[in-house]
């Protein structure tokens, strides 16, 4: 059965009109040395019974390791899409305002994975190792495939 996650895409406004979104860098040692389809939006599944955009907060802050801006405008639906392996991300955007996020403070929660895979060995890594600002051409290059639709509709959303 295909899981549900929910995520926030936290944007700013860069000068002379456009934008920048926060991914974040899946970690472990998968993901160590992947750069092109190994970023994401700040994600997670939901808990049961759990809204769907209060568990994207929620995934988010433990993502990031800080406190999330609050919104002073309505967050902006991004609706669904739905991933290779099947899980189906829900997600919204958040402007982030000025000044600037030092993610030299970001921290993820961890996770434990068996690592390698069968081998019985466990190991704690973080869910996310790294997050960076990037401008929408890169943000479709380097983020998990379907989820470059949400940069696509975060773009129509600020033009509109």
């Amino acid at each position: 059965m295909a899981t549900t996650s929910a995520g926030l895409l936290l944007y700013r406004r860069t000068a002379g009109g456009g934008f920048e979104v926060l991914l974040g860098h899946m970690g472990g040692p998968f993901w160590a040395r992947k750069d092109a389809g190994a970023w994401t939006l700040l994600k997670g599944e939901l808990e049961p019974g759990e809204d769907p955009h209060a568990a994207a907060l929620r995934e988010a802050a433990e993502e990031l390791g800080l406190d999330l801006p609050t919104a002073s405008v309505p967050d902006v639906p991004l609706g669904e899409v739905r991933q290779r392996a099947g899980k189906v991300v829900h997600a919204w955007a958040r402007a982030w305002p000025e000044p600037g996020l030092d993610l030299t403070r970001a921290r993820s929660n961890t996770i434990e994975i068996e690592w390698p895979p069968r081998s019985g060995r466990r190991l704690e890594i973080p869910e996310i190792d790294r997050v960076a600002w990037f401008p929408p051409d890169d943000a479709r290059r380097l983020v998990v495939s379907a989820q470059g639709a949400f940069v696509d509709r975060l773009a129509a959303a600020l033009a509109s």
